[in-house]
């Protein structure tokens, strides 16, 4: 067994999932929750099957605070347990390096960052210097709508929220004033990276970062890439409903993702079934963390411009080939208004999206009906 979580060897002939029953099911209303639930599908041929690698699947769940999932084929669970633990390392090294709550033995991560701000830079890793890098291009795309200099803002909304939750009839919404006086430390000219020295700096003390709306999908593209230089051909993983996939499955077909019917009661589980192949599938909305005040329900994505969230869409979703990107984007186009955002992905090379609106209304860009399912 590898080191943490748990593994299974599937037995081709009765754990197959198909998802032709989720055909069709296509109507949602507004999100609850969201779960990117990935079934394996492989087509056996009968003769000549043995020689064909298997598929293999491990879970982890003490990983970003989430569940994980890593499926790959390998010729034999020896070559499996190989790159399942190369996953788990890398998996827990990325945990480590950006998390803004822990301290770790030997490792200066964001959270080290962030208690040093206003006080003196901190040599940091290779990958944080290059995750920041890459946010703040998203920033500099994206016109300020996904900003990772906002910890301060969502550590305010943060302690709303855990008050709000474990205390539902005295919940309140941040008063604006605290809002904004928390915005005034949110300019990311206060980043500083010096690549010389491999250093970070917060100039402004009462900066806080929080790479919340990149890391996940980050993370799990640059696991992908190490483990194609491993010889991986054939992979999934899922690091909260963020998916990136390595080529497609063993008899050649897409990998198979369905993303789940945000109206829990109804009968049709699935709204689609999208076919991913080196491709990335990463959804952003108001079901994942949220609490009530006054029957208004207030979810964890912060609008950078009116420090509040949106409460006209529901989740947005944004297949491309990096999951960085997916990740960054997912939010960005949740925090613009529809038309904005439609107008922004249509621009965009290699990116599809597809919108629920808090009305139930389904909007697609103009090629992302071509990822889904017969």
């Amino acid at each position: 067994m590898p080191l943490g979580g748990s593994w299974k060897a599937w037995d081709l002939r009765v754990q197959n999932k198909p998802l032709d029953r989720f055909r069709g099911q296509r109507k949602g209303m507004s999100m609850k929750r969201f779960v990117a639930a990935v079934w394996l599908a492989l087509a056996l041929t009968g003769c000549g099957q043995a020689e064909q690698r298997r598929e293999f699947d491990v879970q982890y769940f003490d990983y970003f605070d989430t569940f994980t999932s890593f499926t790959v084929y390998a010729e034999d669970e020896e070559q499996f347990q190989k790159y399942a633990r190369l996953f788990q390392s890398e998996l827990e090294a990325y945990h480590q390096m950006f998390d803004i709550y822990h301290s770790y033995d030997g490792l200066n991560n964001l959270k080290t960052i962030n208690d040093n701000a206003g006080i003196t830079p901190v040599q940091a890793d290779q990958e944080i210097l290059e995750l920041l890098e890459f946010s703040l291009e998203e920033y500099e795309r994206t016109g300020g709508m996904v900003n990772v200099a906002m910890g301060s803002v969502l550590s305010v909304w943060h302690e709303y929220r855990e008050h709000g939750l474990s205390d539902p009839d005295r919940a309140q919404v941040p008063d604006m004033g605290v809002l904004q006086k928390a915005a005034e430390h949110m300019d990311v000219r206060n980043i500083h990276i010096d690549r010389e020295k491999s250093t970070v700096y917060l100039s402004d003390p009462s900066m806080r970062l929080d790479v919340g709306a990149v890391a996940k999908g980050y993370a799990a593209r640059r696991i992908c890439e190490k483990l194609r230089q491993e010889g991986v051909t054939s992979a999934l993983i899922s690091i909260g409903g963020n998916v990136q996939t390595i080529g497609a499955k063993e008899n050649g077909k897409p990998w198979r993702v369905g993303i789940q019917n945000p109206d829990t009661s109804s009968a049709n589980s699935y709204l689609y079934v999208i076919k991913l192949q080196d491709l990335a599938l990463v959804t952003s909305g108001n079901y994942q963390r949220y609490y009530q005040v006054d029957g208004v329900r207030y979810h964890h994505i912060i609008d950078p411009k009116t420090l509040m969230p949106r409460q006209d869409l529901a989740s947005v979703t944004i297949l491309c080939p990096d999951g960085g990107r997916a990740d960054a984007l997912s939010t960005a186009v949740f925090n613009m208004p529809l038309k904005e955002g439609m107008e922004y992905v249509e621009s965009l090379k290699d990116v599809e999206a597809f919108w629920i609106c808090e009305d139930g209304r389904e909007i697609f860009s103009s090629g992302f009906e071509e990822y889904a399912a017969d």
